[in-house]
């Protein structure tokens, strides 16, 4: 195994283990129900969805505006 695929492997154990530890601490800590945690994930995911819905439909207006302003100077 390389030396990038150790550091990556390594990085993403790390960061699975520290997103444990948080969900650990909002439950047994600050007493967060198991539901509340689901309706928080779920939420954060739509946002997420959203995001990156609205930023595509950017992308799409720009390319076509862009192709639309190609267009029009060269003809």
């Amino acid at each position: 195994m390389s030396r990038a695929s150790r550091r990556f492997y390594r990085s993403t154990g790390l960061g699975l283990a520290a997103l444990g530890v948080l969900i650990w601490a909002a439950v047994d800590q600050f007493g967060i129900s198991l539901d509340k945690m689901t309706e928080l994930f779920f939420g954060t995911l739509w946002v997420a969805m959203g995001i990156i819905i609205l930023a595509a439909l950017l992308v799409v207006i720009l390319v076509v505006m862009r192709k639309l302003l190609q267009r029009n100077d060269s003809g």
